[in-house]
């Protein structure tokens, strides 16, 4: 498990309410990523990806993008250790 790695990300912009969450979702699970997503009460979304460190980078970075009809200001990402994500859900 040496080659997983845990990213906590924070999205913000126009990321809710235009399938920001679900289009991550999926597009976790077709890159092999665990870890859940969530809408936050201020706006943003909030997330957490566990995997092979260059599949949870080419997350972290599509989280720029995000769904079609996002418009993403900002991502913050902090790094730390696997905490056994399995699967992954949206939260609400």
């Amino acid at each position: 498990m040496a080659d997983r790695t845990r990213a906590h990300v924070f999205v913000s912009g126009t990321v809710q309410g235009v399938y920001y969450r679900a289009t991550t979702r999926d597009t976790a699970r077709e890159r092999g990523v665990d870890g859940w997503v969530r809408n936050l009460d201020d706006g943003r979304v909030e997330a957490v990806f566990e995997g092979p460190e260059d599949a949870v980078e080419g997350i972290v970075e599509w989280c720029h993008e995000g769904s079609p009809a996002a418009d993403v200001d900002d991502v913050t990402v902090e790094y730390g250790e696997p905490q056994g994500e399995d699967g992954f859900e949206i939260e609400y």
